[in-house]
């Protein structure tokens, strides 16, 4: 039987021209009727550009029809009354723009706290550089910036001349946090639409400049910034760092959702804390070993690799120097250069 969400799931396929997302969660589908095989739908776009809505209605008309049970279709596209004026207009109902000069942009997302996702963030940014990319890394952490410290820098941005700041930059990175322009101490005491609005200004109102990627280090969860995230930037994909023990992985299993649902591909998960090696050489597996390789298997997902407890990224990170940067060529270096690559290979 052709039912309303069986017509909403093939829409789905549909993606908005230029964006990563399709035109359902975008929330642009408004209306759908189905009887007798005859179905018809009506959409509302905010942009006013006549050929994005041109492809949008052929696109739907093309996969409805391939739906078994339909016969005719009929897709109804409503944009403002300056649509036929202005082909260039604005993206989408979300205010969902591509940032101009950043070709990707990737967040690195935990479904809990304490997994190691910012030190993943800070040494991945780092690899990355190092393989010969641009590389920026914005802390979405409002409560709790911790990328200042990891990278080393407490340098506040300084305003260009169209008053947009200018990131600073260390170990070759463009950097920005809710860090940099508070006080050490200084508690950030925020309800939810403060958070939203300082994220959408970290995107809008900094000059990243040329950029292969942006790296987005997210706090835990699935609350304001993740949303706000999802809704202001076309997101190339997301990384999800996770331990190998199940109280991790089952809330990791959240996170995968939660970019599922705003049609964001996961790129990868990253298992982090994977084993010990002694000093005596022997492996001891703290928290398990291998459940981030099962729990990508398991979601047909990719796997990007395990990064083993290493002293030597914990005084990196406390010291302000990744260990991407500081030793790159012993083991603890490589292991996130590895990472780095697989990411690349995602992403060229």
């Amino acid at each position: 039987m052709l039912t309303e969400d069986a017509i909403k799931e093939a829409l789905k396929a549909v993606k908005y021209p230029g964006y990563s997302r399709d035109i359902v969660s975008f929330g642009l589908v408004k209306q759908i009727a189905a009887s007798n095989g005859a179905v018809s739908v009506s959409m509302q776009l905010t942009s006013a550009n006549a050929d994005a809505a041109r492809q949008i209605k052929d696109e739907a008309e093309r996969v409805l029809k391939t739906l078994p049970e339909v016969s005719h279709v009929h897709v109804e596209v409503k944009q403002p009354a300056s649509a036929a004026a202005t082909p260039g207009g604005p993206s989408p109902g979300l205010q969902q723009n591509r940032m101009p000069g950043v070709k990707h942009v990737v967040a690195v997302a935990s479904g809990k706290g304490g997994v190691g996702k910012s030190t993943v963030s800070v040494n991945l940014a780092c690899a990355l550089q190092q393989l010969g990319a641009r590389v920026g890394l914005l802390d979405c952490d409002i409560y709790g910036p911790s990328i200042p410290l990891m990278m080393g820098t407490k340098e506040r941005p300084t305003l260009s001349e169209q008053e947009k700041m200018i990131p600073p930059e260390r170990h070759g990175v463009k950097l920005m946090s809710i860090g940099f322009l508070i006080g050490d101490d200084q508690p950030v005491i925020w309800r939810g639409p403060m958070i939203q609005r300082t994220i959408q200004q970290f995107f809008t109102q900094v000059e990243w400049g040329e950029l292969d990627f942006l790296l987005v280090d997210l706090p835990p969860g699935t609350g304001d910034a993740q949303l706000t995230l999802c809704q202001t930037v076309p997101l190339d994909g997301g990384v999800i760092v996770t331990t190998p023990q199940e109280a991790s992985l089952g809330v990791v299993r959240k996170g995968i959702s939660m970019f599922e649902k705003v049609n964001v591909p996961i790129l990868g998960i990253v298992e982090n804390m994977s084993y010990f090696t002694a000093p005596n050489g022997d492996r001891v597996e703290i928290f398990g070993h291998g459940g981030g390789r099962a729990e990508a298997e398991r979601q047909k997902i990719p796997f990007l690799g395990e990064v083993p407890i290493f002293t030597e990224i914990r005084e990196g990170g406390d010291l302000g120097i990744p260990v991407t940067v500081a030793a790159p060529k012993k083991p603890a270096g490589k292991v996130f250069l590895a990472v780095a690559a697989a990411l690349r290979e995602k992403l060229p």
